[in-house]
This record gives C-alpha cells, sequence and structure tokens, in this order.
C-alpha cells in the first residue's frame, strides 16, 4: 500500500476506484456479458478452425516440393561461355562473411594453366556449411559474379569433414559447348571483355590447345565437331 501511495505522489494525481486516472476514457469497448462467457475459450478459435481443414502432409523426401525461385541454398562457383573460371580469387567473399565459414587462397594464372580471366585465380575455394548462416552478405560482395547461390537445401552429412566443401564441389557443371580451364583466353580479348558478356562460347584456338595438352579431355569429342562445322573451306 505504502508503494502505491509513493507512485501517486510522483505522478502528481489520483487514481480512481478501478485504477484509472478521473476522465480516463478507454479506446477499447467493454466486452458484453456473451463475450466474456467465451473468453476462456477463445483462444482456442484458431485450432477449432483448423480442426476441419484438409491435413496437408508433405511425403518427403519421396515428394520433394519445390523452393521459391530466390532461395538460399548451396553455394555455386560459375563459368564464363568459354570454360574459364569467374572466380579471381580476391577472397572478398571470405572478408564478407559474418561466420567466417569462407577460406580462399588466391594464385596466378600461368599461360601454362589459365584457369580464369585476367591475372589471378581461386586456387583453393572451401566453405564450411557447419558455419554458414546462408546469409548471402558473400554474394554481394563478388565483383564477377562468380559465386552465386543455388535452390539446393540438402545438405546434411554424415561427418564434420564433409560438410565443408572443396571448389570440385562448388564449381557449376560444364555447360554444352563449354571447355573445361585450364585452357587460353580467347584470342585478342581482355578481362574485360568477359565481363562484359563480349566471349560467348570457345574458339577453335582454345579447342586446339586443349587437343594438344590435354588430348585425353572427355569435352573435346563434341566440341572439335562443332568448331570444324564452324570453320570455311580455308580452315578460318
Amino acid at each position: 500500500m505504502a508503494d502505491k501511495d509513493l507512485t501517486r505522489r510522483e505522478h502528481g494525481g489520483e487514481v480512481g476506484a478501478h485504477g484509472t486516472a478521473p476522465g480516463y476514457e478507454p479506446l477499447i469497448a467493454e466486452r458484453g456479458p456473451v463475450a466474456r462467457a467465451l473468453a476462456p475459450v477463445a483462444g482456442f478459435g484458431v485450432t477449432i478452425a483448423n480442426m476441419f481443414k484438409p491435413t496437408v502432409t508433405e511425403e518427403y523426401p519421396f515428394e520433394k516440393a519445390p523452393t521459391k525461385p530466390r532461395y538460399h541454398g548451396r553455394h555455386q562457383l560459375n563459368r564464363h561461355p568459354d570454360g574459364l573460371e569467374k572466380c579471381i580469387g580476391c577472397e572478398l567473399c571470405a572478408w564478407a562473411c559474418p561466420a567466417d565459414a569462407i577460406y580462399v587462397e588466391g594464385a596466378d594464372n600461368t599461360p601454362d594453366a589459365q584457369f580464369s580471366p585476367g591475372e589471378r585465380y581461386g586456387r583453393v575455394y572451401q566453405i564450411n556449411y557447419l558455419r554458414c548462416i546462408f546469409c548471402g552478405m558473400c554474394i554481394e560482395a563478388c565483383p564477377t559474379r562468380a559465386l552465386t547461390m543455388t535452390n539446393e537445401y540438402e545438405l546434411a552429412g554424415p561427418s564434420r569433414a564433409g560438410m565443408i566443401y572443396e571448389k570440385q564441389d562448388l564449381l557449376a557443371p560444364l555447360a554444352d559447348g563449354m571447355l573445361p580451364a585450364p585452357h587460353p583466353m580467347v584470342p585478342g580479348t581482355e578481362d574485360t571483355d568477359y565481363y562484359r558478356g563480349a566471349v560467348t562460347g570457345p574458339v577453335p584456338e582454345q579447342i586446339d590447345w586443349v587437343a594438344q595438352f590435354r588430348p585425353e579431355e572427355p569435352a573435346l569429342e563434341n566440341l572439335r565437331v562443332t568448331a570444324d562445322s564452324g570453320r570455311d573451306e580455308d580452315g578460318r
């Protein structure tokens, strides 16, 4: 009682019989007798309403519901149309990651091992999915759109080591017409030509280079047929 009197004196006013100041008008109308009688069971309204709706059961994993187009799933390292990798090993994705889940080691391209346009490529690329929170900040930081996120969400594994994805696990599969790296850039182009979309696929010079240094490359069979059909009688 003493605490209540102290509160009244601090606020400079008296409190009415029902705990409200004189002249107070509530904004919510007082409930009628029926509403007061049903108040104890009103909280079950949602439960009762759903009791009469059909039950929807997803038969996962036998029937997989499609995700939304912008769902943040497993990451993917993309390639240019001729097969060179888009990652330049700048490590900006690793710096932007708030969970420290990405590890990148860059290296220099050489004439005998050209993995990406320009001077550098990502030699080591790891994502620890035990740490990743799928926030998407890494793909926002990537300057070449090398790193994007897919709709794949099945990332469970039997071991902790298996949840650390390596570069070969993250690289996008080769699309039709792509030539797997390493191989030289399209002759007469610079890295900026790749970023502007000027390169649309491998050229015969790149195919011949791979055929010379990696004759066992499985992708050569279809690519050489396509390249030969595009040359004129003079072999150009």
